[in-house]
């Protein structure tokens, strides 16, 4: 078996290609193994979750991602051994009650948040070992344990978007920041913080989704023309602060069946399933 080691990547596939690998070294098992020599072994090449012995004892191969299969049993080279601070579990994130049966995975031993030396947030280690040897020459290293300080970035923005008067409307803002920032919405270029005094206006945040992230929501109810204008996403916290702004254009359902579908499509206010939708129906 050694020096007739599998071809080894960076990421094996998890689909039939990973279960071929996983036939190749049960026959190679099946044929013993030679005398080892490691001069005549393979050089594994671009091994992100470090390297592991082959079935035999002898060659260096790589090591398992996290998420890949893996072998429970320690002894078995069936679909290999997960890499450096992994560990093989089984998975049972899945619906077990349908007969879903739960599939062995790497998965990091550990999931506390680190500040990479190249000032990134990283889940945890097993992510920042694999940053590491993917880019060997940028040195990363931990700095400290939790995430890096940074600034607000925001990760979704809220959208254009236009509604019929008598329609509600919700604009959505996903932000990411250590320490946690604060969610603030403004209208055009006012410095009123939303909702004020406005019953049909209302603001909700929550944190998440991801960790260190916070999401808020802006809601119109019953939308009305003077609703019209240019809405602003504010996140802030100690280290800065960062703004999206989203349009909102509304019509009376006079203005509506006037300006028809195709001239909203030219203006980018109709999303183009929908109008697709209509012209389907229209079609029939």
């Amino acid at each position: 078996w050694c020096g007739r080691r599998l071809p080894t990547g960076a990421r094996p596939s998890s689909g039939p290609d990973y279960l071929r690998r996983g036939w190749l070294r049960l026959l190679a098992e099946g044929e013993g193994c030679a005398p080892c020599r490691p001069e005549e072994c393979a050089a594994p090449r671009g091994c992100l979750a470090g390297w592991v012995r082959d079935a035999c004892g002898c060659c260096w191969e790589c090591a398992n991602l996290e998420g890949q299969l893996c072998d429970l049993d320690p002894s078995a080279h069936f679909y290999g051994h997960c890499g450096e601070q992994l560990e093989c579990r089984l998975d049972t994130g899945g619906d077990l009650s349908r007969g879903e049966v739960p599939e062995p995975l790497c998965a990091c031993r550990s999931q506390s948040p680190l500040c990479g030396s190249d000032g990134h947030t990283y889940a945890q280690i097993c992510r920042l070992q694999e940053a590491a040897r993917a880019r060997p020459a940028a040195n990363l290293t931990v700095a400290h344990p939790g995430p890096c300080e940074s600034g607000p970035q925001i990760v979704s923005h809220p959208y254009d978007t236009w509604n019929v008067t008598g329609q509600d409307v919700i604009f959505g803002c996903e932000v990411f920041a250590y320490p946690m920032a604060s969610i603030e919405w403004r209208k055009d270029g006012l410095d009123i913080q939303l909702p004020g005094d406005d019953p049909h206006i209302s603001v909700q945040f929550r944190g998440g989704p991801q960790r260190f992230e916070v999401t808020g929501w802006l809601q119109i109810q019953a939308v009305r023309p003077s609703d019209e204008g240019t809405y602003r996403c504010l996140a802030r916290n100690a280290l800065g602060q960062v703004e999206a702004p989203a349009s909102l254009t509304v019509l009376t359902p006079d203005q509506l069946n006037s300006t028809g579908i195709p001239q909203l499509r030219s203006l980018n206010l109709v999303p183009e399933e929908e109008t697709e939708s209509q012209e389907s129906d229209d079609y029939y």
